[in-house]
């Protein structure tokens, strides 16, 4: 299949709701794309009206491969059918993708994950145009990765004996959080503390600007309450940053990425 662009309407394809509507370009062929600012289902990012251009993975990298103890993944895959899948070949260890939106592009470029549970516990090796690098010669730590290529595929070491208990444990994490338009967490947080603490302390859990607010719910969700626009949510980031700075001396960083 060949590559072709399509528009996207980034008020309703982010998780957020928020965003103009863009030309973007499909990938479906291997190649060089620098002048492309990779996405992939847009739900831990804010696209403002300055954005560079984007590109989304297609159709061709969306699959999913076991090959003797090797599970292949095609990074236009979502989480939720890479999920079903383990689930229904008791394939263990990839159950805290439950409720962990995102193509898994997205999810590996960012090393997803919830708490300790995250994407590069489990993988082998990954694919970009380069071909197939290893785990050990990627650079990862919480909640980040140092790819600038882009990934097509994520190549899974196979354990066997998916965990039901292990299911609700991860489903049960995640009911403290916002049942509205967000882009998940804000911010990454600290080392030895929680961002949702820090927006608390600093009292801005639930404090809104326009359409826009830090849940009463989980203080580290930023959601949008209605016509939510891109100005009112980078402002409360930047309130929420230069607060935390002034009272606890700490350098926040976004989780959620801005272009």
């Amino acid at each position: 299949m060949e590559n072709y662009f399509k528009e996207l309407d980034f008020s309703r394809y982010s998780s957020i709701k928020i965003g103009p509507k863009a030309e973007v370009l499909v990938i479906n062929e291997i190649g060089e794309y620098k002048d492309y600012q990779i996405m992939g289902r847009c739900n831990n990012t804010l696209v403002g009206p300055d954005h560079p251009k984007f590109a989304i993975l297609g159709e061709e990298f969306d699959y999913i491969k076991q090959v003797g103890d090797l599970l292949y993944v095609g990074c236009a895959t979502t989480s939720g059918k890479l999920l079903t899948y383990t689930r229904n070949n008791d394939i263990a260890d990839l159950e805290f993708l439950a409720k962990l939106p995102g193509n898994m592009g997205g999810l590996v470029k960012m090393n997803a994950g919830l708490k300790s549970w995250e994407v590069f516990n489990y993988v082998h090796s990954i694919k970009t145009k380069d071909g197939y690098i290893k785990k050990e010669d990627v650079e990862y730590s919480y909640r980040h990765t140092k790819l600038e290529e882009i990934v097509y595929e994520v190549v899974f070491n196979i354990s066997y004996g998916f965990s039901k208990d292990k299911l609700k444990e991860f489903n049960k994490m995640r009911d403290n959080q916002p049942h509205v338009p967000s882009a998940g967490s804000c911010f990454i947080n600290p080392k030895d503390d929680y961002a949702g603490r820090l927006i608390e302390a600093i009292g801005l859990k639930g404090f809104e600007k326009g359409n826009m607010s830090f849940s009463k719910q989980h203080a580290n969700f930023l959601v949008n309450n209605g016509d939510g626009t891109y100005e009112d949510a980078v402002y409360l980031i930047n309130l929420a940053k230069s607060k935390i700075k002034e009272q606890f001396n700490i350098d926040i960083k976004e989780e959620v990425i801005i272009y």
